[in-house]
């Protein structure tokens, strides 16, 4: 086998090995995600792991935007008299479980991912934590 027959077979199998190391572990939160532009970008922060290599950040900006959003939701309702859109169970969820069940719910609506963050996280939230009529 010629020299440039095995450094271009050896360039795939390397090629190869690394696209399918990521199909297993998915691609990883990108500086782009941070912008969080839609509710996809939010969801894949919140689905990075902590051996990720934009990881912790990722997470700590996914519960951060998560709180954030339905601190603010909470204080508005209640500024203005408005009945609240989401009601947490008591004792509410960590905040670890709620992610998890928003990253459930990502991947059973897929419809959803490009719509804005908030508008996204909502629509899980008031599906999955209603308020009483």
């Amino acid at each position: 086998m010629k020299h440039r027959t095995k450094v271009a077979l050896a360039v795939a199998l390397t090629a190869t090995a690394i696209t399918a190391a990521n199909a297993q572990t998915g691609p990883t939160a990108t500086e782009t995600n941070f912008q969080v532009r839609t509710t996809g970008d939010l969801v894949r922060l919140c689905e990075a792991t902590p051996s990720d290599p934009t990881g912790i950040a990722a997470l700590h900006f996914c519960h951060g935007f998560a709180v954030g959003a339905y601190q603010y939701h909470q204080v508005v309702a209640a500024a203005e008299g408005k009945r609240q859109l989401v009601c947490a169970p008591t004792p509410p969820p960590s905040r670890n479980d709620a992610v998890s069940a928003f990253l459930t719910w990502a991947k059973q609506n897929p419809r959803q991912m490009d719509t804005p963050p908030v508008e996204g996280l909502f629509r899980f939230l008031s599906q999955r934590y209603p308020c009483g009529a």
